[in-house]
């Protein structure tokens, strides 16, 4: 199979995510204005689009809270920083069992489930660019925790964005994911062409072998946008076979902590290299204007406090 490789790149930059990583480094930020100085950072050393979570500013918990996507947005809007901002929409779908002779009923330590308009909420009232739509529900490494989006849930939520005319960013983690956002689309539950994050090596979805990456862009409809990343040491490799493969490229701290051994990263330093890798193939790195055009985009102004 011949290369199609892309040579016009955006990168996406993760800023903080939703694990359990705020104890590991001291550069995840927790606070809105940690998390907003970080995303404009990073877009400074050339992410077009940066992914947002909330944590709490305290503890650096990972958070649904409203007041915290607002400041968030807020900040990253009244910058003098251009960016496409990408909430998630990813939190509230969280199911813990009980031990495997007793799963029910559920733990409430863990289990954080909400309704669909309760999980697109800040989504509505931010009005960002771009929010994720998790498509599938999957096992992650923990015994008996399942992320929890039935098709039921996928569907609401992502006419509910559709309707604010916000683009979900499907995260795919398997090709099972894909097939079930194919299948949004031809409903009508989201516009096409879609635009998809390809989620490698995170347990127990698509492992990050190039075999099964080659098989998830395969399965990825000819005029669909995609980026891909992997976790942890293979974030940058993946850089590179993202964009071999024809697609976009995603970076950050949600999903690798360092920048080499020993050596603890910055979202900036994680988009500046990934900028030199892009930039020595041969492809040059977009910004978020050329983003807007190609995914059919509308600057949104800051929000009338």
């Amino acid at each position: 199979m011949p290369l199609n490789m892309n040579k016009d790149v955006f990168i996406t930059c993760a800023v903080t995510g939703s694990g359990g990583s705020q104890d590991r480094s001291p550069h995840v930020p927790r606070s809105p204005a940690q998390i907003a100085e970080s995303a404009i950072a990073a877009a400074k050393a050339g992410a077009a689009v940066v992914h947002c979570h909330v944590r709490d500013p305290e503890t650096g918990v990972p958070s649904r809270d409203l007041g915290l996507y607002r400041e968030v947005t807020d900040r990253i809007r009244d910058s003098d920083v251009d960016m496409v901002l990408n909430l998630t929409a990813g939190m509230g779908g969280d199911m813990m069992f009980g031990d495997v002779e007793n799963p029910l009923p559920v733990s409430t330590a863990g289990t954080d489930m909400i309704g669909a308009s309760a999980r697109v909420a800040h989504v509505a009232e931010c009005l960002p660019e771009i929010c994720t739509l998790d498509c599938g529900t999957m096992n992650f490494a923990e015994a008996d925790y399942v992320m929890t989006n039935t098709p039921g849930m996928l569907r609401a939520m992502g006419q509910m964005m559709t309707d604010l005319g916000v683009k979900p960013e499907i995260e795919a983690f398997d090709t099972g994911h894909l097939w079930f956002a194919k299948e949004l689309v031809k409903e009508g539950v989201l516009d096409g062409p879609a635009l998809v994050q390809l989620c490698m090596g995170v347990p127990w979805g698509a492992p990050n072998d190039l075999n099964t990456f080659m098989a998830m862009v395969n399965n990825v409809p000819d005029d669909w946008t995609w980026s891909a990343f992997s976790l942890g040491r293979d974030q940058m490799a993946y850089v590179a076979a993202a964009v071999l493969g024809g697609g976009n490229v995603r970076v950050g701290l949600e999903d690798n902590l360092w920048l080499g051994k020993g050596e603890l990263a910055q979202n900036w330093q994680l988009v500046e290299r990934a900028g030199t890798i892009i930039e020595n193939m041969g492809a040059r790195v977009i910004g978020p204007a050329a983003v807007r055009e190609k995914l059919g985009l509308v600057k949104r102004a800051p929000v009338a406090k």
